[in-house]
């Protein structure tokens, strides 16, 4: 058993697929398929079942699972504690953010990084800061720079970075564009254009919203602020959008008694050991 085994058999048991898997570990499908074939081989026992493009653990793959994930995150842990005591700021920083973070806030910051650190090598990924949170949890990233859970797990350390209002908008040919301010009930007369509900974003409005006795009735929900922000501009409801997002084609009304923002920022993992180029990352995040 070794650790290429593991990490194809991982990708697999993960996306559910070996071609995705391929995708993930750069890879083309007949390795993948080799290395499950030798880890089972040597285990002697079927750890995943085949049937046409469905890929699923058998029992013994789902006892695998965590013990597979344990050993390489180890390895993991180990490998940058010995490279951290060389000082050197080097190797792959595998970083996550959301579309809105790497699209609004990011790109300054990585530029400095890059300048700054060129031995690194940034393993970039775009995903909802949900998911995101959750491949820090699990080891397959080492950073996410997302908007930051309400009561972040135990396991995730959470450090602030920007603070981010929150505006209630809506096109200007919606019936709302002739309103500066209205109530938390008549507003949610009106379809709204969100987040999904497991987003932070949500979480915070209906939280706000639920002391008040408003239901919120959606008309459209996605997690990319962009294109809530275009349903919005041509009058398919009212949105709560990232102040970084207003312009022109927006209106922007308060709600009585309501403000609301939120906070994005840097996630790790509580106990494992960060390599330099994390640690560098981090700092410079906080730097701007």
């Amino acid at each position: 058993m070794n650790t290429t085994q593991l990490r194809a058999f991982l990708a697999v048991a993960q996306t559910a697929s070996f071609s995705r898997a391929a995708e993930q570990l750069h890879l083309t499908q007949p390795a993948i398929s080799k290395r499950i074939a030798q880890l089972e081989d040597e285990l002697d026992t079927r750890l995943l079942d085949r049937l046409g493009r469905q890929v699923s653990l058998t029992e013994a793959g789902r006892a695998l699972l965590p013990r597979a994930q344990h050993i390489l995150t180890e390895m993991e842990d180990s490998r940058r504690a010995i490279q951290n005591l060389a000082g050197a700021v080097t190797g792959q920083l595998r970083l996550g953010t959301s579309h809105h973070v790497g699209q609004h806030h990011l790109p300054a910051v990585l530029r400095d990084y890059s300048a700054r650190f060129p031995l690194v090598e940034l393993d970039l990924h775009f995903l909802d800061s949900e998911t995101g949170g959750e491949a820090v949890a699990r080891g397959d990233l080492e950073l996410a720079v997302i908007t930051l859970p309400i009561s972040p797990p135990p396991e995730l350390a959470a450090i602030a970075i920007w603070d981010d209002p929150l505006c209630f908008v809506c096109g200007h040919g919606h019936a709302l564009a002739r309103v500066k301010q209205i109530t938390a009930h008549e507003l949610a007369r009106h379809l709204a254009l969100l987040p999904a509900r497991q987003t932070v974003t949500r979480q915070i409005l209906e939280t706000s919203f639920a002391p008040l006795g408003a239901s919120i009735k959606t008309n459209l929900s996605t997690n990319y602020l962009e294109t809530l922000k275009t349903m919005a501009s041509i009058g398919l409801g009212w949105s709560l959008l990232p102040r970084t997002l207003m312009d022109g084609s927006l209106h922007e009304f308060k709600v009585r008694g309501v403000r609301l923002r939120r906070e994005l920022g840097v996630v790790h993992h509580h106990t494992r050991t960060l390599s330099n180029a994390a640690r560098e990352m981090i700092t410079l995040l906080q730097r701007h």
